[in-house]
């Protein structure tokens, strides 16, 4: 039985992973912060090991024999988020480099080709770089937006706006996370590739917030509108949350370096297409997020 590695378990993508694996008939080694956060349902059917993705020694021990692993660069406190995700890609690197684990798929983002000028995701193109110097087998998968980004503003999205400094008719990728999980299943499962690769996750269709405010008004039968707000109103919103200079250009990063005629690397083709619409995924998790808490 090959032994395969997934970071982030809980998360929008990992947990999706970590059920494909065990339908599959695999037995993931999940490397997790907390076991109590794992749903009970997986227990029996995975290896727990539990550590901080930022500790160096835990990694490696956790991935020792591994055949594949699954890297996703978790949020840190850094004041600096840019190299909080280089340390957290460095840490990767050397796990693979020292247990020599011949393949690894790494959670990245449109963007990362860049390397630099798009905010946080700076840090996910030094990780990209960081594994690829490993001699492993690498596939970086760049991932659009993801559409559950809207359940982090919920209230907005219950009020009926949209807001964003990016232009409102600017189309790009937006992705279904479940989709990218079915995705890191499949090539944790093959054996077969080798080399260092990209594959966009592009989802089914590029959309704009104008777009997808249309979109929302139908599902949520509740008028939703895109507002467009300059880059010192998010600036001022998000010092106003406590966070550090850095880290507020860190988010305001993003989105300005999407606004500089950025053209993504991997273009939309049949392997970077994804299933899910908006629309089905709306349905499914923004109309019960807005639910009234009985």
């Amino acid at each position: 039985m090959r032994k395969i590695v997934v970071t982030t378990p809980t998360g929008n993508v990992g947990s999706r992973v970590v059920r494909l694996l065990v339908q599959a008939g695999a037995r993931p080694v999940v490397f997790i912060r907390s076991a109590a956060t794992l749903p009970r349902d997986l227990v029996r059917y995975v290896d727990i090991v539990e550590g901080d993705q930022g500790d160096r020694d835990a990694v490696v021990k956790a991935t020792i024999d591994a055949d594949a692993l699954f890297w996703v660069d978790p949020p840190t406190d850094d004041d600096d988020p840019i190299a909080g995700y280089a340390r957290m890609g460095a840490s990767a690197a050397n796990a693979v480099t020292t247990n020599r684990i011949p393949r690894v798929v790494f959670q990245s983002s449109v963007g990362a080709e860049q390397r630099a000028g798009l905010g946080e995701i700076d840090g996910l193109g030094q990780t990209e770089e960081a594994l690829n110097a490993t001699g492993a087998s690498v596939l970086h998968l760049r991932c659009g937006y993801f559409f559950s980004n809207l359940l982090t503003d919920i209230e907005s999205v219950r009020e009926g706006v949209l807001r964003t400094t990016l232009p409102l008719d600017l189309t790009f990728s937006w992705v279904d996370p479940r989709d990218i999980g079915d995705v890191v299943a499949a090539r944790l499962l093959n054996a077969e590739w080798s080399g260092i690769h990209t594959q966009a996750v592009h989802g089914p269709q590029d959309l704009s917030f104008e777009q997808v405010a249309e979109v929302l008004t139908r599902v949520l039968q509740h008028p939703v509108r895109a507002e467009k707000v300059s880059d010192d109103q998010v600036r001022a919103e998000l010092a106003s949350f406590g966070m550090s200079p850095r880290q507020v250009e860190g988010i305001v990063g993003m989105s300005a370096g999407m606004r500089d005629e950025f053209v993504a690397e991997n273009p939309r083709d049949v392997f970077t297409t994804t299933p899910t619409s908006l629309e089905a995924w709306a349905a499914a998790n923004l109309v019960r997020a807005l639910e009234p808490a009985s």
